[in-house]
């Protein structure tokens, strides 16, 4: 069942299980709280796992009317959370832009964080190659739009993504929220000198699904941390958590 905190000006809907050290399972792009729960499953054994709705998503509320966010924003939903949860510091575990909330997160609120697993993280500011992708996939999306409607592109999209069909078949419920994000994705700030001086254990994963453009943005990311950061291809989220928890 779910509970509801306030974040920043929205009711946010989280649910949690298990003990232990604290993890929690920031979705992506067209997904929910749910699209978490086979990974929080096995981590609740070693863990107390947290999965929320981000604002618009599922049980959670947004401002009306809702065209638009920050990574800034969603990370003070997220810091608002896990205040009013009270399990600081935490394990973070982010996909996508989850992954991006999570970077903004630690270099905001550094005594939150405990850890990270950024999975497929798409900061593509670094990554030469990512313009040419990203345009095509826009261009895609608007046509799909004209021509089948905002579901059914939503639902594309994250086909050509390489999501699963439930995971697109969430997306297609949720338009509003997944053009706010969409059009979020580019609004993350990085400073390097920041991030060198987080201190903060950080695994961060390409998965087999990513396009060539994001794995090359994962393999820019890493240096940026100097030495708390290790980059690897793996499908093996939860493994990637556990080794965090284990190492604390």
């Amino acid at each position: 069942m779910s509970r509801i905190v306030e974040g920043a000006g929205v009711e946010i809907a989280y649910q949690e299980r298990g003990s232990g050290p604290t993890v929690v399972l920031v979705h992506g792009v067209g997904d929910c709280g749910e699209g978490g729960q086979a990974i929080a499953a096995p981590l609740a054994s070693r863990a107390r796992v947290v999965t929320y709705d981000r604002r618009g998503y599922g049980g959670s509320g947004s401002p009306q009317p809702y065209g638009a966010t920050t990574v800034q924003e969603q990370a003070e939903d997220l810091a608002a959370l896990i205040e009013a949860v009270g399990v600081a510091p935490v394990v973070l575990c982010g996909f996508d832009f989850g992954a991006l909330i999570c970077l903004d997160l630690s270099q905001r609120h550094r005594e939150l964080v405990a850890g990270m697993v950024l999975v497929d993280p798409p900061v593509f500011a670094f990554v030469d190659q990512a313009t040419e992708a990203l345009s095509a996939q826009r261009l895609a999306l608007e046509q799909r739009m004209r021509d089948d409607g905002a579901s059914a592109a939503i639902e594309g999209h994250l086909r050509d993504c390489g999501y699963d069909a439930v995971r697109c078949a969430r997306g297609a419920l949720t338009p509003t929220a997944f053009f706010a994000d969409y059009a979020g994705l580019a609004t993350l700030e990085i400073v390097r000198r920041d991030l060198r001086g987080l201190d903060i254990a950080t695994l961060i994963l390409s998965t087999t699904r990513a396009a060539p453009h994001e794995r090359a943005a994962a393999k820019a990311l890493a240096p940026l941390f100097g030495e708390t950061a290790l980059e690897q291809e793996s499908d093996d989220v939860v493994g990637a958590v556990l080794s965090l928890i284990g190492s604390r």
